[in-house]
């Protein structure tokens, strides 16, 4: 990776994170509510520790991102150790220039509300480019990692832990908003990232078969399979192209088969995740 690649990286993860920890700050601390983060558990803690919100996250980020380091590699330990030290910076910077701050909407539902969709675009950002901003998003990667769980039902369980902790400093009323906010943040961090990442396997049976699978090859740079099948109404046999595309690459090869085959038969089905050797790679010794 060049300077200028790291510059620009360095860039997007510094703009995701200002998204969060102003999210944090702005939304989650006056609210009171422990919603899906390390924060929100800070801000439980901060009634037992004197500490500001800021130092007890960049403590426990730390210890986290020593076991991300280790559990997801050097690469998503690096770009989090930038991440998870900017947070509580952001945060901190944040207590300095408004601290006497106590809500911009006035009510604790809504703020919790705007937090969950300000920090879930800042989240997917930094999961897009394999970073985190420490705390639950590395529980959460872990788990997406090792048990192939959805990321944002891994952040909800993780989340949930922190939303019932709330119990220790806050009345019932401020666990409940804790517990469906988590609930909320998976549902649109799933949204977020998940949904987004999903893959398309198209399966298409046409007399114009090689000229398909020659688009998808040359075109697309995709991968295809081609199987055997046979019509149970005329027993006749034909080609089968199978191919796992994305969004956009589904689009494009959508619009070529109506262009060259209307009549082709075609089924979809989505592909939540997929593991494969690069043809690049080395080949397999047996």
């Amino acid at each position: 990776m060049n300077v200028k690649s790291i510059i620009k990286e360095l860039v997007i993860l510094t703009f995701a994170i200002i998204i969060i920890g102003m999210a944090v700050f702005f939304f989650l601390m006056p609210s009171h509510a422990a919603v899906s983060s390390i924060s929100g558990f800070a801000i439980v803690l901060t009634n037992f520790l004197p500490f500001s919100v800021s130092a007890i996250t960049m403590v426990l980020n730390v210890i986290l991102l020593i076991i991300g380091f280790i559990t997801c590699g050097p690469e998503f330990g690096y770009k989090t150790i930038y991440t998870s030290i900017l947070l509580p910076v952001v945060i901190g910077v944040c207590e300095r220039l408004f601290p006497n701050y106590t809500s911009l909407t006035g009510d604790a539902a809504l703020d919790v509300v705007c937090y969950i969709f300000a920090v879930s675009v800042g989240s997917a950002i930094l999961f897009n480019r394999n970073a985190s901003s420490g705390g639950l998003d590395i529980v959460a990667k872990i788990l997406n990692k090792y048990l192939r769980i959805e990321l944002g039902k891994a952040m909800s369980i993780a989340g949930m832990c922190i939303a019932l902790s709330s119990a220790l400093a806050y009345d019932s009323k401020t666990v409940i908003l804790s517990v469906l906010g988590t609930y909320l943040n998976g549902m649109v961090l799933d949204h977020f990232i998940f949904d987004q990442k999903l893959k398309r396997r198209v399966c298409i049976v046409s007399p114009y078969e090689a000229q398909i699978r020659d688009y998808i090859l040359n075109e697309l740079h995709s991968g295809a399979s081609v199987y055997k099948v046979t019509g149970a109404y005329r027993m006749e046999e034909h080609d089968e192209i199978i191919t796992i595309v994305d969004k956009g690459e589904f689009q494009k090869l959508m619009a070529y088969i109506d262009k060259v085959d209307p009549k082709a038969f075609v089924t979809v089905y989505k592909v939540s995740d997929m593991q494969y050797q690069a043809k690049s790679s080395p080949e397999r010794v047996f």
